[in-house]
Order: C-alpha cells, then structure tokens, then sequence
C-alpha cells in the first residue's frame, strides 16, 4: 500500500537529546549516546554514519523501543515511541519497524520464507486470512524474489537474498518507517549495491522514510537524501548528502571521507583518521574528537562546542564554525 509522505504533520521520526546509558555491575557505566537528536522527515532517506563505536546501532535500537532511553524523546509520526515488553505492540507504532544487520540470526532457520512473512501478517493482523498467501507472494515480488521463494528455507538463499526477505517481512506491517541498522554490512560488493538499489526504490514506490545506519559512506552517499554524522554519542554534522560530500564541515567528516576508497586506489589513508574512537565510558573533555583532530586549538580541549546551524540549513558542532556563517571547510576556517 503507498502512503502519502505530505500526509499528517511534523516528521516521520523525531529523536530529541537521547541518551543511552548501559549500567555494569562494578564497572562504570557507559553513556553510548550522549545526547543525540536526529530528524527523518516523511518520504525522507536519512543516512547515520559514524565508526564502530560510535553509538549508532544503540540509537537505532533506542528508535525503535528496543532500547529505553536513559533521557530524551523519541516521537514516531508525533507518538511517543514506548519501549517493546512482552505486550503486543501499540497499533500506532506498528508502522515503525527496523531491519537487522544479520538476516540469517533474524530469521528461523527451520521455517519456511514463507510461514515467516506468514507469522507477520497473522501477528499483526493486517491482512484477511483468505488473502494472505497472496499478500505473501506480494512482498517477495516487492523485494525482487519470486513467489517460489516461500517454499524454501533462509539457509537456500545468498546473503543479499536472505537481506530482502527480512525486508520483505518488515514491510509485512505496511510501515511508515523503516530503521536499518548496517543491513550492508555482511554482503559483497554486488550484493550490496544491489539491496541498496532496493531500498531507494521502495523508498519512492512506497513513500517510505528509511534510517540508515552505515559505516559505509561511499553507500550512504549512493543511497540517502541527508547525512547525519555521529562521534562517540554526539552528532557533529548534518547536512543533504551531495552538499556534506562536497564541503563537510566538521573535521570528523572530513578524515572519514578522505579514507573511503576511490577508483584510483586512493582512501583508506592512515593519517586521515588516526588513532581509534576513544572509550564511551571515559570521553574526552571538551569537544570529544580533539585528540584525533588536526586542526584543534584552545577552546577543543576544554569546552564542548554545540550544535550550531550554519548557511544552508546545515548544523554542525565545531569550535571552528560560526552560528549563521557560510559553509566552509576546516583547513580553510584555520588560514582565515
């Protein structure tokens, strides 16, 4: 079923200030998000980038009620996002659903593909039961699969076919928003650009937002309208895709674009992003990215800079920015 993306008010998916924190008996806690707010608007493919680490998959997790945020909101289509127990799931929050980096841990090995897109339909009661084969055979044509498809078992599948049948079963909701944490990851190179093709086109067809959470920019920069960039709980940039790719603004981005691969063989450059992102359990002061940063100077150390909107809609958080001021990169704010 297409949705309308201009239909309803507000964003698709809103997170306000979330903190994540998981407590360790006789250890100290680690705060894995620190404060972090990300917008998806309806329609909207909203690419999440940052390194292991990072916090990404927790604030995924955290968007959809896996997680309980430890502070924070997190609104689905203006409804606060409840925490998943072993109740049913609110009727309203059915159209928010997320799409794991595994597909063969995500699935029963020992059931059929189709009894499990089956078991969704039943679960959520979505779809009349004399229609359901049907609607069976709808969502693997939707995913690029045929209707045999329903007769085999996930361990017959590639890992890239295994992928779209998890969001073959995803869609089984007829969602509104969809929350893929790194569902690249464990693909080759074909299989990859070939499922991220996949989600643009669902995208379109269905008016679906996707939150896309990726180590990978060279895919996020194929795939999403916005880039979001996180550090160590935080974000630090946001901004449209191409404009981010062309002029990033935060010093992070910049290093994690200079080491993706280019068809010359250059990228993957050790000193574009030295050192590892440090423990979330002990962040540095100030600005959290100052010891691996070129280009710190007095404040980084000591103050954390905040999130500031600069020309163009963008907001980055960097001491060498300035609230209001034209979109600049870093190396040339320092020779100003």
């Amino acid at each position: 079923m297409s949705k309308d993306p201009s239909s309803g008010d507000g964003p698709a998916l809103e997170l306000r200030d979330v903190e994540v924190v998981y407590e360790r008996r006789g250890r100290e806690s680690v705060r894995a998000v620190a404060g972090a707010s990300l917008t998806v608007e309806r329609g909207q493919i909203v690419g999440l980038v940052g390194e292991s680490g990072c916090g990404k998959s927790s604030l995924a997790r955290a968007s959809v009620g896996l997680v309980r945020p430890s502070a924070g909101t997190v609104l689905f289509e203006g409804r606060d996002v409840s925490p998943l127990t072993r109740r049913a799931r609110p009727r309203g929050l059915v159209g928010l659903q997320m799409v794991f980096q595994n597909p063969y841990s995500s699935l029963n090995p020992r059931r059929r593909v189709g009894s499990q897109l089956a078991d969704a339909l039943d679960v959520l009661d979505v779809t009349p039961h004399r229609d359901r084969r049907a609607r069976v055979d709808e969502l693997l044509d939707l995913v690029g699969l045929p209707s045999t498809a329903a007769a085999r078992y996930p361990h017959q599948f590639s890992g890239g076919q295994r992928q779209r049948i998890a969001v073959a079963r995803a869609l089984a909701a007829d969602p509104s928003v969809l929350v893929l944490d790194e569902p690249l990851a464990s693909l080759d190179a074909s299989a990859q650009a070939q499922v991220a093709n996949l989600l643009v086109d669902l995208s379109r067809r269905l008016s679906l937002s996707l939150l896309l959470i990726s180590h990978d920019l060279a895919i996020v920069r194929h795939v999403a309208d916005v880039v979001s960039v996180m550090y160590l709980g935080v974000m630090v940039e946001t901004g449209p895709t191409q404009t981010l790719w062309s002029v990033p603004l935060h010093p992070y981005t910049e290093a994690l674009i200079a080491a993706v691969p280019r068809p010359d063989g250059s990228g993957f450059l050790p000193e574009s992003l030295p050192g590892e992102v440090p423990d979330p359990a002990r962040p540095p002061s100030g600005c959290r990215f100052h010891p691996r940063c070129p280009y710190a100077f007095e404040p980084c150390p000591t103050d954390e800079p905040s999130l500031l909107e600069v020309a163009g809609g963008r907001t980055v958080a960097c001491w060498l920015q300035e609230k209001g001021g034209p979109q600049m990169r870093p190396a040339e704010r320092t020779r100003r």
